[in-house]
């Protein structure tokens, strides 16, 4: 995937949004009305769904995982789905984490597998029936928001207050998968995460439709080992300079950096020069957990080089809202059974 441009999250009518404005029209008309279609399939399992109106991170895996903490605490046994972005496999697979890597499965995938029994499929209604087998009473979809194959109990929508909806146009033009005001009638809940005014358009919206909305902030782990070193942070996620800010806010001497697409496959010659250019400047390199994940599964000296010097700076999604969160899951699970029962 290539990296997202940065018109893309700058307010106003750029050139070339402009010059791509019709065809994220077209795009924007076809995938609206593609979400808006009845499900195909409903799973035997309640199917809560992490996602975001736009392309890029918004925290949907931290939400995914500290989701499932909460959840695990009140006696469930969450499972997560995924189509498992960046990898080979089409699925529907169980991820094991002793025989897949990040190029069968996808790095989020691999993440998600450290939590609980994790599911990869481009078929959604095929991948949940596999999940159906397995230890599971409920399944997390990590994304698959704009996606109508299979039939979601509760979709929890995040929306970064730092970014938005971008500039307001939709793919290729604009971030957005498909106009804001059809995606928020797919909304059961909308999720501000971090700080900033830029969601208030997503908090309109949702106010109209009287949708609950509850606030989220991604907090990066303090990591000792980067204590008074002198770092090159490296990142290959949807918005890499948000990772390289949050080094800079928890004090850290962050000396270089270099930004990667969202979901990059490592090369050889791209850890050759990271590990070359650390070594000569003295600077101690520092990463994000997906982009860990990726070199660690990797096949390689150059690799394995990289995995074991390199840092990670982990992060946690914390939700202000966590009790009014539960509520409105054991509400949408008391609402599938007296349906299923009916």
């Amino acid at each position: 995937m290539s990296k997202a441009p940065d018109f893309w999250w700058k307010p106003g009518l750029s050139p070339i949004a402009l010059l791509l404005a019709p065809v994220g029209w077209i795009y924007g008309l076809i995938t609206g009305r593609r979400m808006l279609a009845r499900a195909k399939a409903k799973s035997g399992l309640p199917v809560i769904c992490i996602g975001n109106f736009v392309v890029g991170g918004a925290g949907k895996t931290p939400f995914a995982i500290e989701l499932a903490y909460r959840l695990r605490e009140e006696g469930y046994r969450p499972g997560f789905l995924l189509r498992g972005y960046g990898g080979s496999e089409k699925g529907p697979l169980l991820v094991a984490a002793d025989l897949h890597d990040a190029a069968d499965v996808g790095d989020e995938a691999l993440l998600l597998a450290r939590y609980g029994p994790t599911v990869i499929s481009r078929d959604r209604p095929a991948g949940a029936a596999l999940a159906q087998e397995q230890p599971v009473d409920l399944l997390i979809m990590d994304d698959g928001f704009q996606n109508p194959a299979l039939a979601k109990d509760l979709s929890l929508v995040l929306v970064d207050c730092a970014t938005g909806f971008g500039n307001g146009f939709c793919l290729p033009a604009g971030p957005l998968r498909a106009p804001a005001h059809k995606q928020i009638l797919k909304t059961d809940c909308l999720v501000l995460v971090g700080e900033g005014d830029a969601a208030e358009e997503a908090a309109h919206l949702a106010g109209r439709k009287a949708l609950p909305i509850l606030h989220a902030h991604l907090r990066p782990q303090p990591n000792g080992e980067l204590d008074g070193r002198k770092l090159f942070a490296f990142a290959g996620i949807g918005r890499p300079q948000k990772f390289f800010a949050s080094l800079k806010e928890l004090g850290y001497q962050v000396k270089q950096t270099r930004a990667f697409a969202d979901h990059h496959p490592y090369t050889e010659a791209d850890v050759r020069a990271l590990l070359t250019e650390a070594e000569e400047a003295g600077l101690q390199l520092v990463t994000t957990a997906k982009d860990m994940v990726r070199l660690e599964t990797s096949d390689g000296e150059l690799f394995h080089w990289i995995a074991s010097s390199a840092r990670v700076l982990e992060v946690r999604m914390e939700i202000d809202d966590e009790d009014r969160l539960m509520g409105l899951i054991r509400e949408t699970l008391r609402n599938r059974s007296f349906h299923q029962q009916a």
